[in-house]
């Protein structure tokens, strides 16, 4: 007999630890495509590194700053990032798995076309965050500060961003499925077809009327 479909909007699932066992290393010496496993970085400079390729599993990242680092197809496996620093953050076609990224700094974050999966991200302050054309599977975004969201053309389940403040969210092209954004703020939304399978709360709702209204071409009098 098959199994009911569960009702409801469906929340992300994480079972994060953090790693064990890790052994404090000098991050100047990251090379690009390394093989890296139960390492920790604290306050480290990897400002233009190149560290496209690498293979983090089980790694700590504490206060590192990553300016204009190149992080291009680079994995985060079983990882934690804390208090990380970047004006710049190139790191598109990256893989991010079972990992928790905590109070980010981030100015531009380009990680586009990335592959998210079991990520938490907590608190801090991005000013712009593109994850466009990215696939997300069970992934929290809360308490955090967003000037711009943009999850243009993503494929995502299992996702929700909570009690973060977004100035402008672009779903444009989106395809979603148990994406929950109850408790959020926006100021600007743009792509609204990107808005079908996305729960949203009443108050929410009510803002986003007069939006949906034009939209449609619905006449109010």
């Amino acid at each position: 007999m098959a199994k009911p479909r569960p009702k409801g909007t469906q929340p992300p699932v994480l079972n994060l630890t953090a790693p064990g066992n890790v052994v404090d290393v000098d991050a100047t010496l990251l090379r690009s495509s390394d093989e890296r496993e139960g390492e920790r970085y604290s306050d480290a400079d990897l400002t233009d590194f190149d560290l496209s390729g690498v293979n983090f599993i089980q790694c700590e990242f504490d206060a590192v700053t990553l300016t204009s680092a190149q992080l291009r197809g680079a994995r985060f496996v079983d990882s934690v990032m804390t208090a990380s620093f970047a004006p710049t953050l190139t790191a598109g076609r990256t893989t991010w798995r079972d990992t928790l990224v905590q109070s980010p700094r981030w100015g531009s974050a380009e990680l586009f076309d990335a592959d998210l999966n079991a990520v938490h991200i907590r608190g801090g302050k991005i000013d712009y965050l593109n994850l466009r054309s990215s696939r997300l599977t069970n992934v929290l975004i809360e308490d955090c500060q967003l000037g711009e969201l943009d999850l243009g053309g993503i494929r995502a389940d299992r996702v929700a961003i909570r009690n973060c403040r977004i100035g402008t969210l672009d779903l444009t092209g989106a395809r979603c499925v148990n994406v929950d954004i109850r408790g959020s703020e926006f100021s600007t939304i743009n792509g609204l077809e990107g808005l079908r399978g996305v729960t949203v709360d009443d108050y929410q709702l009510s803002l986003l009327a007069p939006v949906l209204a034009a939209h449609i071409g619905l006449v109010v009098e």
